[in-house]
C-alpha cells in the first residue's frame, strides 16, 4: 500500500545517529545518504521505504499529532532491542515493549525520535515454543 514514508528532522546528523542503530535492530540499513535526507531499506529492497529528511520547503520540521509509522519487527526480541536502542540514542519512551489489545500476539513498543516523531515496532508472531 505504501511506497515510502518520510519523517522530518531539524538536525540530519543527529537523526542519523539515532536511526542507524535503531533501524539495525529490525534488519534495516541506511541505503542512501544525501545532503538533506537519509533513506532506510531492507538489504534486499532496491527502494528506501523510510526517509528522514529536512523539509523541502525549508521551514522547520514539526511533528504530526496522531502520525506514527509502525515498523515490522521479526521477533519480540527485536521489539525489545528497538526500544532499548531508541532510548540509548536520544529517543524517548512512549510505551514499553509488551502485548497490546490489538490482537492475540500484537507485541509492540512506542518511542519518539529526537525530533519528536513517534515510531512503533511491532511483532505479531507468537513466540517459538
Amino acid at each position: 500500500m505504501f511506497l515510502y514514508i518520510t519523517l522530518g528532522t531539524n538536525d540530519l546528523s543527529r537523526a542519523q545517529r539515532f536511526y542507524d542503530p535503531v533501524m539495525a535492530t529490525l534488519g534495516l540499513i541506511r541505503a542512501r545518504t544525501l545532503e538533506t535526507e537519509i533513506g532506510y531499506a531492507a538489504p534486499d529492497d532496491s527502494r528506501c521505504r523510510l526517509w528522514v529528511t529536512r523539509p523541502f520547503d525549508g521551514r522547520p520540521a514539526t511533528v504530526g499529532n496522531g502520525s506514527m509509522p509502525a515498523l515490522v519487527a521479526p521477533s519480540r526480541d527485536a521489539v525489545d532491542a528497538f526500544h532499548r536502542a531508541a532510548l540509548a540514542h536520544g529517543g524517548s519512551d512512549e510505551g514499553a515493549p509488551g502485548l497490546r489489545p490489538f490482537g492475540p500476539s500484537f507485541y509492540a513498543c512506542y518511542v519518539r525520535d529526537p525530533d519528536g516523531n513517534k515510531l512503533s515496532a511491532v511483532c505479531e508472531e507468537f513466540p517459538a515454543s
